[in-house]
């Protein structure tokens, strides 16, 4: 069943699918942007031209929003509606600015502890980091607009709601922010095989961000020149590798042990 919500403008038909919001149709979605909603990803169709769609492209490019280009294949099966080769998905909640983020944490007088999440692609493994973090004090994630995980319907379940109580920042480049933060007196720690020191040798009682790689690839190289440490679990057994999510848990109670020691 198709809803129309009545404190959204009036363009937007909205197509209830695992708890997100979808719009289709491409005048609808330049005008959703223009509007200044909340767009995590939108999928274009291969090979679509003309005019319209051009300036839905010019538009999407402008406001850095996440796109792809796939076969109409699959936005038949995203939508039932007249989708004009375009369907984009309404993020559930509002992206926190970085710099507004840091500046409140800062002046609060705590020790910050960040966590930046390098690309990661799963939507359920960001959903159990979203929920160990807020569990464990984390004062905002840091993910990149493009390439990463969307917040949607899987990613609110697993999060058990966590997703709604702690604050998400989405920048153009992970590296942006840890410039930032380095800048702003805070250590960024990474979490990679590639190193012979532990997360127990790394002090997380100051100000620090801690950062995640993609399942596949980890932390992308050039990150990992310009980090202040770098850390990784030890394995004991045969399995050379964790669930991203359960070594994000390990890194952030770690950090939880040491401040309230």
């Amino acid at each position: 069943m198709i809803k129309r919500l009545h404190w959204r403008p009036l363009f937007l038909y909205l197509y209830p699918m695992q708890e997100q919001t979808q719009i289709f149709g491409i005048r609808a979605v330049i005008e959703a942007v223009n509007a200044g909603e909340t767009i995590d990803k939108v999928f274009l169709q291969k090979g679509l031209k003309g005019d319209l769609f051009g300036e839905l492209e010019a538009v999407l490019r402008q406001h850095s929003i996440n796109s792809s280009y796939v076969p109409v294949e699959k936005l038949n099966r995203l939508t039932k509606g007249n989708h004009q080769g375009v369907v984009a998905h309404i993020s559930p909640i509002e992206f926190h600015d970085l710099e507004e983020l840091m500046m409140t944490v800062l002046e609060s007088g705590k020790t910050p502890l960040f966590l930046l999440l390098d690309q990661l692609s799963d939507v359920r493994n960001f959903g159990a980091i979203i929920r160990t973090a807020e569990c464990t004090g984390v004062n905002g994630i840091i993910i990149q607009k493009k390439g990463g995980a969307p917040v949607n319907g899987d990613t609110i379940k697993t999060s058990a709601g966590a997703v709604f109580k702690i604050p998400i920042c989405k920048v153009d480049h992970i590296k942006d922010a840890v410039y930032y933060m380095q800048a702003s007196g805070i250590k960024v720690v990474a979490a990679t095989e590639k190193t012979e020191s532990t997360l127990y040798d790394i002090s997380f009682k100051e100000p620090c961000a801690i950062i995640m790689g993609s399942e596949d690839r980890g932390i992308n190289p050039s990150i990992l020149k310009i980090v202040d440490a770098k850390a990784k679990l030890p394995l004991l057994g045969e399995i050379e590798s964790l669930n991203v999510s359960v070594a994000c848990g390990a890194f952030l109670y770690e950090a939880v042990r040491q401040r309230l020691g």
